[in-house]
Parts: C-alpha cells; sequence; structure tokens
C-alpha cells in the first residue's frame, strides 16, 4: 500500500471512534450522495446491490484505488447467489474495510451497519426480504445502505 494512501487512512480512522459523534453537514451531503449514486448504479444493471455500494463509498472515500477493486465483491449478489445475507451488507463490510485499513474499526462499524440493518428490515436474509417487500426494494435497499456507510464513515 502505497505511504500517502496509509497515511490518509491512518489520519480517517481517528474520526471513528465513537457512533455517537456529529455528522457534519458535508458528512450528511456526502451520505447522500452516496445514496443516490449507489441506487442509480444499481438501477442501471452495470451493477449489482454489493458492487453499487462498493462503488458509491469507494468514489467517494478512497477514489485513489482503481474501480477494478469492485469486483471483488462480485460473488455476493443476491445473497452470495445463495439468497443468504444481502449482497449490500457484504459488499458494505468489504468497503469499510478498504477505506478504513484497521480490523477492530471495520469490525466495529460492520457491527453497527448489521445491527442498524436488521432493525430497517427485520431481517439480513436476501430471499426473505425480497420475498417480504415490494418488489423494486433491492435498489432502494442499496442506495440506503450506502448512505448509511457514508454516514457512519463521515462522522466526527
Amino acid at each position: 500500500m502505497p505511504d500517502l494512501l496509509h497515511e490518509k487512512r491512518l489520519k480517517g480512522v481517528l474520526m471513528f471512534e465513537n457512533k455517537n459523534k456529529k455528522l457534519s453537514l458535508e458528512g450528511l451531503e456526502k451520505a447522500e450522495h452516496c445514496q443516490l449514486e449507489a441506487e442509480a448504479l444499481y438501477r442501471s444493471g452495470k451493477y449489482h446491490c454489493a458492487e453499487a455500494v462498493m462503488e458509491a463509498v469507494r468514489r467517494h472515500f478512497a477514489s485513489e484505488i482503481p474501480e477494478s477493486v469492485v469486483g471483488t465483491v462480485s460473488g455476493f449478489g443476491g445473497g452470495s447467489g445463495s439468497g443468504c445475507i444481502c449482497g449490500t451488507i457484504s459488499g458494505g463490510t468489504v468497503a469499510m474495510g478498504l477505506v478504513l485499513g484497521d480490523k477492530k474499526k471495520t469490525i466495529h462499524l460492520t457491527r453497527e451497519l448489521h445491527t442498524w440493518f436488521k432493525e430497517k428490515y427485520g431481517v439480513t436474509c436476501c430471499k426473505t426480504i425480497r420475498a417480504t417487500n415490494e418488489k423494486g426494494i433491492c435498489p432502494v435497499l442499496t442506495g440506503e445502505v450506502a448512505g448509511k456507510i457514508a454516514e457512519m464513515l463521515s462522522r466526527k
């Protein structure tokens, strides 16, 4: 990893200490942009849920990393192809790890994301979500998860 990227991540990690920290206006705007962008990427047909979350987060938090990294989450779409855990959670977890570069911070935010998701949607199972919600839930859900991740990464 280039030293500049590593330094950038180390500086950024310091602001992710507590989920009760305030989100700046800039952070709110970034979260909204990520949400809209991820939903649009999904709707474009070029990306599935995990890829759209990864790409939106990459663009806003790690743009120096090539787009080809999105391929690392390609297997997570449709609940990893079997309908299990929603691809937005899996792809989002990888995206957070990419941005943070810190195992403990990534684990902490992954737990927070998982808890938020279960509170919002009731389950994390792709099959169940798709069976119990409107047909067009996936693009909206994809955007909401990307926005939540951007919000968590932007906290100060």
